[in-house]
């Protein structure tokens, strides 16, 4: 057995006291006088026997009391068989978890501020040599310098509530790179842990590295949160009426009732609404404005929602466009059905071209690419296609059914897709339309039972090819196809079994190919993602940039400036941000002075969701690695820890023996009487 206080074994000398008061307390017997010795009959004779044992049992009892006092402020323990080896030194790494759900509360105050006085108690029972590492959600540069005891009590004063987020693995991972040599090697998580942190996958450590979680317990609070946004319109246009989608989440275990909703856009209000969401469940609603200028748009979609507002806003960019480029690639005889059908809308600026007169390199300025009734496809224009349609291009083919079918093959198996096998001649009319696809989603006001579908007179049959992903959008009688998506790398292929001349079927001039035309060029419209969730998208995607030789990109923002790394893959500009962005809100991309993009970043919203992970689950996680699980609410934390790292501690027990031992005393000092008799 072994002592944490040696030193207050000192205070034993304190036994002398109850040992000297019990020497001289010799008894002093009183003589008394009688004037008649009869009355010596009713004088009782003590035992001094039994007298001499009271006080002896009374002294042991002050001994022991007293003995046992001492023992419990030497805080003796039992050493652990996993006890470290103390001259290899300590190196202490503890999480303290800052994330937005650690601003909540419980009687202690801030989860935060109980986070960090439970870190400072941790450091406390080390030694003055040990080395602490302070790691936060931020995973800063400087969390990866070892502290002395007082170089880590002032680091801890300064964290502040963190918009990043970390999963469990990810810190132990981090607090793993920390350690080095043959120090002790001690890991504690401080944390809420909510269900979000830890995961459902299993977590390693190693084996090396004692673990012990600290668990913070925060009061029950409801929860709003604005949890998505999305368009109904897949382009947005000047002055035309939108409507967007959106959807609230509730946390909480009541219902939510009225929830003020408003839309703002470049600081104009444009919409508000009024949501009921039902406890632990989401509701959607559709907010409906107009009146949006050419440009970047900054939208914020906000409700009003205590005691947790974190997640009340939700930042997002789109751009307004005056124009969509789309460009038409001719045989001889089909142009004028493509330009009657784009040239009909002021929204569309239409290329066309011959298919003898292409500039391949131009093709990253159109959206979508037409190849109408082509000849000749030469496999200069097939690669230029597949490098297009890699870099996320929509490309539509209607073929000449009078070409060659080998060529037209050849160009076909050169992008990704199935050769033709033969052609047919006769005559047969679209037997199926998949109206559930979204290509035809507000198409058509309600499902027509007897739909009047294009007929044809010349079509290919293609080899059927499993390897291919097809997705049919009209079909002939016996499953045939007639036309078809093919997703093609990061973009897509639609594939028609005929053409558009008269000859070839009535396509062109059935009603359903205005709306198929131009929903097939809407869905083509690259948009940049609405918002981007602060450490966890940590790569903005734009359409590829052109840079000069002295030229850079900067992100700008409120108080914020700096100049990312930047690639170009895939016909895209990638911004490598890391963890630079860590406040909400909107950012411009800039070249020089001319704004490229906006951009929006908003906080995590797995932070949002209140419930948290238990002893025994996080235990599971763990399966047969050892670790220590502190609930703080219920458990001395000192006294834990001591114990994991010194042994079983036995200062409780002599502290009730001491109790016992004093209760015994003033027993044996009221009801213990020795015997009289007469």
């Amino acid at each position: 057995m072994n002592f944490l206080y040696p030193g207050f074994l000192f205070a034993l000398l304190a036994v002398s006291i109850p040992i000297i008061i019990h020497l001289f307390n010799f008894r002093k017997f009183k003589r008394i006088y009688f004037s008649n010795v009869a009355f010596l009959k009713e004088v009782k004779e003590q035992n001094s026997s039994r007298e001499k044992l009271k006080n002896l049992l009374i002294l042991a009892a002050r001994i022991l009391a007293i003995t046992f006092l001492v023992l419990a402020f030497a805080r003796p323990f039992i050493n652990s068989t996993e006890k470290a080896n103390q001259t290899s030194g300590n190196i202490v790494s503890i999480y303290l978890d800052n994330s937005y759900s650690m601003d909540a509360v419980n009687k202690e105050g801030s989860l935060l501020d109980e986070a960090k006085r439970r870190a400072k108690e941790i450091v406390k029972n080390y030694q003055l040599n040990d080395k602490f590492q302070l790691l936060t959600n931020d995973f800063e540069g400087k969390h990866q310098r070892l502290l002395n005891p007082d170089e880590f009590v002032q680091a801890v004063d300064e964290v502040k509530i963190s918009a990043g987020s970390r999963n469990l693995q990810q810190v132990i991972n981090r607090q793993q790179g920390v350690f080095t040599g043959a120090a002790n090697r001690f890991s504690y998580v401080i944390s809420d842990f909510q269900k979000n942190f830890a995961g459902d996958a299993p977590i390693k450590k190693e084996q090396q590295t004692q673990l012990t979680l600290l668990k913070l317990s925060a009061n029950e609070l409801p929860n709003l949160s604005v949890d998505s946004v999305w368009f109904l319109s897949p382009v947005h246009q000047a002055g035309a009426s939108e409507k967007i989608v959106v959807r609230l989440r509730n946390f909480g275990n009541e219902d939510a009732k009225n929830v003020p909703l408003k839309l703002s856009i470049n600081g104009q209000q444009k919409a508000i609404g009024s949501v009921n969401v039902a406890a632990n469940a989401h509701a959607i609603d559709t907010l409906s404005y107009s009146g949006l200028s050419l440009g970047w748009q900054k939208a914020v979609l906000s409700i009003k929602d205590f005691p947790l507002t974190f997640d009340d806003e939700l930042y997002f960019t789109f751009n307004v466009n005056a124009s969509q480029e789309v460009l038409s690639i001719n045989g001889s005889k089909t142009a004028k059905y493509i330009e009657a059908l784009f040239n009909a809308d002021p929204y569309f600026k239409l290329t066309s071209v011959s298919e003898n007169n292409i500039n391949y390199t131009s093709f990253a300025n159109y959206s979508l690419i037409v190849l109408n009734g082509l000849n000749e496809p030469s496999t200069g224009l097939a690669q230029s296609l597949k490098t297009y349609v890699s870099n996320g291009g929509t490309v539509v083919i209607f073929p000449s059914t009078f070409t060659d079918q080998s060529v037209f093959s050849a160009f076909l198996n050169a992008i990704g897709l199935p050769p033709v096998n033969n052609v047919v001649t006769e005559a047969t009319k679209v037997s199926q339309i998949e109206l559930k696809h979204p290509l035809f989603k507000g198409v058509f006001e309600t499902l027509p039972k007897n739909i009047d579908l294009p007929s044809v007179n010349r079509y290919f049959i293609y080899t059927d090819n499993s390897k291919v992903a097809k997705e049919p959008l009209l079909q002939l009688p016996a499953g045939k196809t007639y036309l078809a998506r093919y997703p093609v790398s990061g973009g897509q292929v639609f594939l028609s079994a005929t053409g558009l001349l008269e000859e070839e079927g009535n396509l062109s001039k059935h009603p359903l190919f205005v709306p198929l035309m131009y929903k097939i060029a809407f869905e083509s419209a690259k948009d940049q993602p609405l918002s981007y969730t602060i450490a966890k998208d940590n790569v903005i995607t734009l359409p590829a940039i052109k840079l000069g030789a002295n030229q850079s990109l900067k992100l700008i923002g409120d108080g914020f400036d700096v100049i990312p790394d930047v690639s170009n893959q895939n016909g895209n500009t990638l911004l490598f941000v890391a963890d630079q962005i860590k406040k909400s809100g909107f950012y411009q991309v800039k070249k020089s002075d001319s704004t490229l993009a906006v951009v929006a970043f908003n906080d995590n919203r797995s932070e949002s969701n209140m419930v948290y992970d238990d002893q025994n689950t996080l235990e599971e996680k763990f399966g047969t690695q050892k670790i220590l699980f502190i609930d703080a609410k219920k458990q001395n934390i000192s006294s834990a820890i001591a114990e994991k790292n010194n042994g079983s501690e036995l200062w409780k027990l002599c502290l009730i023996l001491s109790l016992i031992f004093i209760a015994a005393e003033v027993i044996l000092i009221r009801f213990f009487k020795p015997q009289m008799h007469k």
